[in-house]
């Protein structure tokens, strides 16, 4: 491995301040100082992505059941039903890509795992089934749809070691609670919003309240027949406004 590459693993390694030292003997242009860098970092930061989806109400609701622990008082059922359609599956499969693992709360995961292992074989089955479910749980010893591993107490430490792993992107599917820690915390990438020409005025929120503003950046949208907008955001950071 020559200079380049070995400048490279030392950044990466978080040994910037010895490659730095050794530059000063060999010679070594701006330009490829420079060069060396910049893929030094694309390589720091080429790790897993967490990417949320959410089906939501115009409104911002994202609720679409009122069974046990999800608020009994929800009375709409689930109200994505009437939009189904082929080519909304279809868009919903190629956003979520052929391979990828799931990040997902508990209540999620117990209400997945009931229908997931013995729905009919189909493509979205077919790649819920195959991938790691990381679950926020505290009691790791009961889960049983796998592949699957529990998150440890700490959220945000437990994820943040997951991006840094090697393996497929991470797709968070569900959780309030869990896409707006993601989220105050920097550690969502991008943000798919399966949006609904329905007003709901009652139900979980896609965004809890209390969580710091975040800036989103639209990167796609896309309509469909029945009404229904897939829409596609990279997070930006934290909301920049002007002084009132």
């Amino acid at each position: 491995m020559g200079w380049h590459g070995k400048l490279i693993n030392a950044i990466c390694a978080n040994r910037a301040k010895t490659a730095y030292a050794r530059l000063w003997r060999v010679s070594i242009s701006p330009l490829f100082l420079r060069l060396a860098i910049e893929e030094a970092v694309m390589q720091t930061f080429s790790m897993r992505k967490v990417r949320i989806f959410e089906h939501i109400s115009l409104d911002g609701v994202i609720q679409t059941s009122g069974g046990p622990g999800e608020g009994g008082d929800f009375p709409y059922g689930d109200w994505t039903a009437p939009y189904r359609t082929p080519a909304g599956l279809a868009m919903i499969l190629a956003a979520s890509g052929e391979r990828f693992d799931l990040l997902l709360g508990r209540r999620t995961y117990d209400m997945w795992s009931d229908y997931w292992p013995k729905a009919p074989k189909s493509p979205m089955a077919d790649r819920l089934n195959a991938a790691t479910k990381y679950v926020v749980t505290h009691r790791p010893e009961s889960l049983a749809w796998g592949p699957f591993d529990g998150i440890g107490p700490d959220i945000v430490d437990g994820v943040r070691g997951l991006k840094a792993t090697d393996g497929a992107n991470l797709l968070l599917w569900g959780s309030s609670t869990l896409t707006s820690t993601l989220l105050e915390h920097g550690l969502a990438d991008e943000v798919n919003l399966i949006v609904y020409p329905v007003l709901l005025g009652k139900g979980k929120r896609f965004f809890a309240a209390g969580t710091p503003p975040r800036a989103l950046a639209l990167d796609s949208s896309k309509a469909l027949p029945s009404g229904v907008v897939i829409n596609t955001y990279k997070a930006v950071g934290p909301l920049q406004s002007q002084d009132a």
